[in-house]
């Protein structure tokens, strides 16, 4: 698969929520610690239980996140793992590709040497956990 240019890293970073108030400039420095992945449709990304400290942003193709409570599809793009850079703890779910997938993986002690330099990532962080946390308040329909 091509790789992507630093441009197209950042362009994909702001699609996704926890990067998306983050300013470009800021994106262009982190873009260069992310690295690329590619899995089959089937392949696990994410295994429940495993003990990891990094997160994916997903660039294309289709997953399934598996929980005990159900299955959600998500396509590109989108993060997931994201909680592990924050605290590291057993994966609360599984992840498989269900098309073919590429990813941008980035680690704990990347985003934590990002976001010491630049606090910027840090607001885009506390928005995503709101976010997070009135989807879980607020009634299904």
């Amino acid at each position: 698969m091509a790789r992507l240019l630093t441009v197209d890293r950042v362009a994909m970073l702001r699609h996704v929520g926890i990067f998306a108030a983050t300013p470009g400039r800021v994106l262009a420095g982190l873009a260069g610690a992310l690295i690329e992945e590619d899995f089959a449709a089937g392949d696990e990304i994410i295994r429940r239980g495993a003990t990891e400290d990094w997160l994916h942003v997903v660039t294309s193709g289709v997953i399934e996140i598996i929980r005990g409570d159900g299955r959600i599809r998500a396509e590109a793009p989108v993060v997931v793992g994201d909680l592990a850079v924050l605290d590291p703890q057993p994966r609360s779910a599984t992840v498989v590709a269900v098309t073919d997938v590429a990813a941008l993986r980035l680690s704990k002690a990347d985003f934590d040497e990002a976001l010491e330099s630049r606090p910027e990532i840090a607001h885009g962080v506390i928005l995503a956990l709101v976010d997070r946390l009135r989807e879980k308040r607020e009634p299904q329909p």
